[in-house]
């Protein structure tokens, strides 16, 4: 266990690290009957009519000369690097869930409505209840980095390695088109359908069928289930992902639609990762069942006999790959810093060039509008602000200085006459949770040509009454650019209503092609600024300097 000071323990290793899976019973038993039922119909063939014939592959015979057969070099090291690459997205993607460890097939998020959760814990309906609060403890033996309110790491080490398995993932599949390996993967008959059943029969009932040798062929059930891995899960995996973009969604609100909806696309993600652990599982398991020794041979050297190099080789890259969970874990605790530049470096450049340029564009109606929206952050301890609450914050003035022109301090009243716009969106947090609701309030455009910003002015500082995680000052920046597209404003309403004070009272920043954590709520002051380099920790926020997150985080 990595040594915490006391605050820090508090958050990141709490009291309560129970862990429990409950799935509403309305998804369980149907899920239930449909994994059930094959074995069912497999065990009643077998009771009446005895195991299928199934007839020796003509691939399967040593020496065959036409045909794919073999693994060539780029197979065996793209096998290497997608369990590398896959693992770690694994990993990385179990500390992410449990950030907001439940999952819905809506984008409302109403407690309740789950239809998976990983925590023992119902919301509470007697008292707030944030979404910071319900974030789960999870063991870093099981994910990368581990611990609770890790996620601005685990982002890091999921986005870096995100590139990699995809990268790896183009090189195969060109390499199968561009040789006769694709011949293995990909079926050219409606055939393989029964002769997949056959074998499944033989699985079920716990015996192994005859198998052709690996070197040459694959059996029937074998290569539909490489080929649904590597064309079906992988590229899905990939596109639900994509459809997790605050900046693709509000740009591009139908292809979130694609999926059944943002939350939907997020458990279809899930349901991605679990089959991926599935697929690996059942395949070590025969591996190790049909010749362990010959398999490995196989995929680690391009070889078929039965010396043990394959496999002194093959547990050396295995260990490697456990070795690396340990090198990560160490690293996202002693060098995060280091950590989070690398992944800025990595994915900034291609999200700046792509998805920083998409202008948000959202169209929802008021009766889409969400029942429960996550309530989130510190709220305010200051007198100040207490004062100004208690008062309906008449007295609150907005002070907007720094590298501008025309400095000045604003009322609510100010603000409201400078001009009014009105947004319905959906609310992406990092966390994992969505929400549409009604904003209202000032266009962040009309305010930066009301204070005529300085050349020199390229970021925008927000700076809160409310209480940073590990610090008194809470502030986040905006590139000026991005604060100048539409449905980005300083909201003062909320669903028609006056800002509650739970959601960010008096004011509170809405830019919609970003994630929740850069809209930052209790607005105190705005300062515009050369660089975000010039202030804080210099990396762009408190979330930013303190948790590691995103500077730009549109995805």
């Amino acid at each position: 266990m990595i040594h915490f000071d006391e605050a820090h323990r508090a958050v990141y290793y709490p009291e309560d690290r129970r862990f429990r899976i409950w799935i509403r019973p309305s998804i369980l038993i149907p899920l239930l009957f449909l994994v059930i039922c094959p074995f069912v119909l497999a065990w009643i063939q077998n009771a009446i009519f005895g195991l299928p014939y199934i007839a020796a592959a003509s691939a399967s015979h040593e020496g065959i000369t036409s045909g794919p057969h073999g693994f060539p070099f780029w197979i065996r090291w793209s096998h290497f690097f997608n369990l590398f690459f896959l693992f770690m997205l694994v990993r990385s993607g179990l500390s992410i869930l449990m950030e907001h460890p439940r999952l819905y097939f809506y984008d409302h998020c109403t407690p309740g409505t789950e239809w998976i959760r990983f925590t023992p814990l119902r919301v509470p309906t007697d008292r707030i209840w944030t979404a910071k609060q319900d974030a789960r403890y999870i063991s870093p033996i099981a994910a990368t980095p581990g611990y609770r309110h890790t996620v601005g790491v685990a982002r890091s080490w999921h986005f870096i390695n995100v590139y990699g398995f995809v990268l790896t993932g183009l090189f195969f599949v060109i390499g199968l088109f561009t040789t006769d390996q694709w011949r293995r993967l990909v079926p050219t008959s409606p055939d393989i359908f029964a002769q997949a059943w056959n074998t499944f029969v033989y699985y079920a009932n716990l015996r192994l069928p005859p198998e052709p040798n690996g070197f040459y062929a694959y059996n029937a059930l074998q290569q539909l289930s490489y080929f649904a891995t590597i064309f079906i899960m992988a590229p899905l995996s990939i596109l639900t992902g994509m459809a997790m973009s605050p900046a693709l969604v509000s740009g591009f609100p139908i292809y979130a639609k694609l999926f059944g909806g943002r939350q939907a696309a997020r458990s279809i993600h899930f349901l991605m990762l679990v089959g991926f652990i599935g697929f690996t599982v059942v395949h070590v398991t025969l591996v190790g069942l049909t010749g362990f020794a010959r398999n490995m041979n196989h995929i680690v050297l391009g070889t078929d006999d039965l010396r043990p190099a394959g496999m002194i080789l093959g547990f050396i890259g295995i260990a490697a790959v456990v070795l690396s969970w340990v090198v990560a874990h160490y690293v996202s605790w002693y060098f995060p810093r280091k950590l989070q530049h690398a992944q800025k470096a990595v994915t900034q450049p291609p999200k700046l060039v792509t998805l920083d340029r998409l202008r948000p564009s959202q169209h929802y109606r008021k009766d889409q509008i969400s029942p429960h929206f996550w309530p989130n952050g510190k709220m305010p301890e200051r007198e100040d602000w207490k004062q100004l609450a208690a008062g309906s914050f008449k007295d609150y003035k907005l002070k907007v200085s720094g590298l501008v022109e025309n400095p000045v301090e604003l009322s609510l009243v100010d603000l409201r006459a400078l001009g009014g716009e009105e947004f319905i969106t959906m609310h992406h947090c990092i966390q994992g949770w969505t929400g549409i609701a009604q904003w209202g309030g000032l266009s962040m455009k009309k305010l930066i040509e009301h204070v005529k910003p300085k050349p020199s002015a390229k970021v925008i500082a927000f700076y809160s009454f409310g209480p940073a995680l590990f610090s008194a000052v809470y502030y986040e920046t905006q590139k000026l650019e991005n604060a100048l597209k539409p449905e980005c404003m300083l909201a003062l309403e909320m669903n028609g209503a006056p800002l509650p004070a739970i959601y960010g009272a008096p004011l509170r920043l809405r830019v919609e092609n970003q994630l929740g954590y850069k809209m930052i709520k209790w607005i105190e002051r705005i300062e515009f600024a050369q660089s975000e380099k010039e202030l804080g920790k210099g990396e762009g926020g408190s979330n930013e300097d303190d948790e590691y997150f995103d500077l730009l985080p549109n995805i």
